[in-house]
């Protein structure tokens, strides 16, 4: 279902960009899109391979030993699915946080912010490296909260559709982008994050509700974005775009 969701929503999305584009222009579109959706797919063989039963494996020991926050809480289910969503897009929040501050950690996740132009596909750049890291993290955050395997799937089918459109090249008014912030991200949020200019690319790091960034005082916007020159000034070269160029990215200082 999840494989399904992806695939509409990106193709929806990426058909819009062409009609409705914010930054209009863009050459070898479809190269660059290759490109990241090859890092995308390679990444989600490689999770469901390696990580998939272990998943399955830790959320039911949990569920079955009643260890984790929400099984001591004893709630009703549906009040624990809700806070286990809630919790787990908390967690998601730190994590990038994490990534953006420790050194070794943003030496894989800053592959994802050297994209020139970006757009839909972005939401797949992702260094392996970063993907493997991530996976593992969740193997030891699943069974602290407690979070059972429906619950995890559905955060993964709503949180998909909502990075494909923050990161989208989607012209969207401002009053619209700015009521649906009130809940969750968008673009013309996650656009700030993707910026050169570091105060900005180290702000609005949350994935679905945008209500982290505000609480988290790490929340920025801006009035105006045809001025928004997105990458890291470091890995601009074409040679820095390139798949094995990406691949690489972690190995530079």
């Amino acid at each position: 279902m999840k494989i399904g969701v992806v695939i509409i929503f990106l193709s929806l999305t990426f058909f819009l960009e062409f009609l409705f584009p914010l930054f209009q222009a863009r050459s070898k579109r479809m190269r660059h899109a290759l490109i990241n959706l090859t890092f995308g797919v390679f990444n989600a063989f490689l999770v469901g391979f390696l990580f998939s039963s272990l998943t399955v494996f830790i959320s039911q020991w949990s569920e079955l030993n009643h260890f984790g926050l929400l099984h001591w809480m004893n709630a009703s289910p549906l009040f624990s699915g809700c806070i286990a969503f809630i919790l787990f897009d908390v967690w998601m929040y730190v994590w990038h946080r994490i990534n953006h501050r420790v050194p070794f950690f943003w030496a894989f996740h800053r592959m994802h912010h050297t994209d020139l132009s970006v757009d839909s596909t972005t939401a797949f750049r992702f260094h392996t490296g970063e993907i493997v890291l991530s996976s593992l993290m969740r193997l030891a955050v699943i069974p602290l909260i407690g979070i059972n395997l429906n619950v995890l799937m559905l955060y993964e089918i709503c949180l998909q559709p909502i990075i494909i459109l923050h990161h989208s090249n989607l012209k969207i008014p401002e009053n619209w982008d700015r009521a649906f912030r009130f809940l969750i991200v968008t673009p013309n949020m996650h656009r700030v994050h993707h910026s050169q200019i570091r105060e900005e690319t180290n702000s609005n790091y949350a994935s679905i509700f945008s209500l982290w960034d505000r609480l988290g005082k790490t929340f920025q916007k801006r009035s105006e974005f045809k001025t928004l020159v997105f990458g890291l000034p470091e890995f601009t070269l074409k040679s820095s775009q390139s798949f094995f160029g990406m691949v690489k990215t972690p190995f530079f200082s």
